[in-house]
């Protein structure tokens, strides 16, 4: 009913499990990205800490997904046991991943695990931010390229803060001196929250080169 799509990867060269989400392509995920109550946190192998929120759409987009993935990522995991566990997403996705992170960390305790975003949008309040930072620490990683509109769209005066830590490709092309690792706190005003949210632009669907999305999917 949500329409999210994804994939569970192997890769036998880095010894990873990898959990990749699709962002937004369908109407019904349009509908889903503007559901932005927030609502507490409660998901499989989420014990969240107290007063965290987050975007009730997001949260509802990987519980429709959660047990699936959860089975598959064990199923991988009795079969590989020393593998770690990536999680990763554009947009939508980069959310969905976000969740997906905590639900596998806390499902699989002693495994490591991170995550990798790229214009997602905030996807939490600042209890559900500081909970991610404590979970992951410098192993959540959420890149923004240029002027992308969409990490700033939901606005925090809404009650929405960005988790770190954050990786601000702020020109082009991409290369090292021209992308900053920027404040772990994950709302460094320096930063990209420094330019006015545009929304879904062009800077939004290219990273690093590659076309991800069409400029009209979130």
């Amino acid at each position: 009913m949500t329409d999210i799509q994804g994939f569970v990867a192997r890769d036998k060269h880095r010894k990873e499990i990898i959990v990749a989400v699709r962002g937004s392509a369908s109407l019904v995920d349009v509908i889903l990205d503007a559901q932005a109550l927030l609502v507490p946190l409660v998901s499989p192998g989420i014990k969240a800490t107290s007063g965290a929120r987050v975007h009730a759409g997001f949260l509802a987009a990987w519980d429709s997904v959660a047990m699936q993935v959860l089975a598959t990522v064990h199923l991988e995991k009795k079969l590989h046991p020393d593998f770690s566990i990536v999680t990763t997403g554009h947009s939508l996705g980069g959310s969905i991943a976000l969740l997906a992170a905590l639900s596998l960390k806390g499902s699989f305790p002693v495994t490591e695990v991170r995550t990798y975003s790229y214009g997602s949008p905030r996807t939490g309040n600042r209890e559900f931010a500081k909970f991610v930072n404590d979970s992951f620490g410098l192993s959540a990683h959420r890149v923004v390229h240029g002027n992308d509109g969409v990490p700033t769209m939901i606005p925090s005066a809404l009650g929405y803060t960005h988790h770190g830590v954050e990786y601000w490709q702020h020109s082009s092309p991409a290369s090292h001196s021209t992308t900053v690792q920027c404040d772990p706190s994950g709302e460094d005003p320096k930063c990209s929250i420094s330019v006015p949210s545009r929304g879904v632009n062009v800077a939004h669907t290219n990273y690093f080169g590659i076309l991800v999305s069409t400029p009209f999917c979130l």
